[in-house]
């Protein structure tokens, strides 16, 4: 749909909200006085991309790729722009919830169309690279908002948020609903109703989020349905590592690598550390980079660095002081306030992670894929150029 049209549809829906002037950004965003940016070669000629040394400038790895923040359910505003910015970050995968939030989210980019575009296809995000602009886009952490929708039956509805610009979508957030169980109800597999769900984002050519907030055995049930579609898990992190509740098992993650997919890896500390066992613990301790590092080791020892990205899960400027307890239990989150991993508190820091995995012996093409490249490898086999 036009954007034009897009937007008209949105007003008829929701009232729009209101949205201010940003400020001039320089820098990572590098652009000329046209608005193009002035892309630097890379500074890593061919004959280096399998150089493992430690010195390698994590700032020129970034420059040197489009880099996608792969879920990230911030605020859209200012602030959070320059955030991005400062991290390096080209492409980000934001979290929606209902029209509203469209029309909140499409309200904005009105007023900052020089700096932030919606994308819907990697030649849009490719696009917006060329023309030092951030590319957005929308994705759903779970389908609850379809489920909650009375009138016609909760998949058809689908339909109309990807008219609205959604591309990416999850099944269930911690506990189960229409569609399946959520990682809390692990052993529950997918509804009749989730089987529509998973055919019906097959269908519309959407990426598929499993895993994370989605229980095991409907993620396994949904990519057995898939017939080889790349399937990914936009943010978790690594159950062997640590025994918590919104990690994946390595059956999981095998079972994602296989279909092409990439599994996120967040950087929200309780996942690195509090495990069942500290129910009783009010607070985890903030883990440090190194723990956080070891997570993109793992998955590429296990699977290979194709399967392997950002998903940091920052939730900057959103109100959680009082977690729902059911949905967000003791033994998988601390009372917050919320820690995440010290040196990756916020996606400004991004290029510590960088550099840590520059310092462990990772390439810059396997740095590259990380940052970016394996996201849209999935996003152009499913959405097409």
């Amino acid at each position: 749909m036009p954007d034009v049209k897009r937007r008209d549809f949105i007003r008829a829906v929701a009232l729009a909200g209101t949205a201010g002037g940003l400020m001039h950004l320089s820098g990572a965003w590098n652009t000329s006085s046209a608005g193009v940016i002035q892309n630097p070669p890379s500074s890593e000629p061919q004959h280096q991309e399998a150089d493992r040394s430690a010195d390698r400038d994590a700032w020129a790895i970034e420059r040197s790729t489009i880099v996608v923040d792969g879920l990230d359910p911030s605020s859209l505003d200012e602030k959070y722009l320059q955030m991005l910015k400062a991290g390096g970050v080209n492409c980000w995968h934001k979290s929606m919830e209902d029209v509203q939030s469209f029309a909140d989210a499409y309200d904005f980019l009105d007023g900052h169309r020089s700096q932030i575009v919606a994308a819907t296809t990697v030649k849009e995000v490719r696009q917006a690279h060329q023309e030092g602009k951030l590319a957005l886009l929308f994705g759903w952490q779970s389908a609850d908002v379809l489920s909650l929708t009375s009138g016609s039956p909760p998949v058809t509805q689908l339909r109309a948020y990807y008219q609205l610009g959604l591309r990416i979508c999850g099944i269930a957030y911690n506990l189960a609903n229409a569609f399946g169980g959520g990682n809390l109800d692990s052993k529950i597999g997918l509804t009749r109703e989730g089987r529509r769900l998973v055919e019906e984002i097959h269908r519309l050519n959407m990426v598929l989020d499993v895993g994370g907030h989605t229980g095991e055995q409907t993620s396994l049930d949904a990519i057995e349905m898939s017939g080889g579609v790349p399937i990914i898990c936009s943010h978790s992190n690594i159950g062997a590592l640590n025994d918590n509740p919104r990690c994946i098992s390595d059956r999981l993650i095998e079972a994602i690598a296989k279909t092409g997919g990439v599994i996120g890896i967040t950087s929200f500390s309780d996942f690195h550390v509090r495990s069942r066992k500290d129910v009783n613990i009010r607070r985890s301790p903030q883990v440090g980079l190194d723990k956080h590092l070891d997570q993109y080791d793992y998955i590429r020892k296990l699977v290979g660095v194709e399967h392997v990205g950002l998903g940091p899960d920052f939730i900057e400027d959103r109100n959680f002081d009082h977690p729902d307890r059911e949905q967000q239990p003791p033994e998988a989150y601390s009372d917050p306030p919320w820690f995440y991993v010290k040196g990756f508190e916020n996606i400004s820091e991004l290029p510590n992670v960088t550099q840590g995995l520059s310092e462990r012996g990772w390439s810059p093409a396997e740095i590259r894929k990380m940052l970016g490249e394996n996201w849209l490898r999935v996003y152009e086999k499913i959405w097409g150029s």
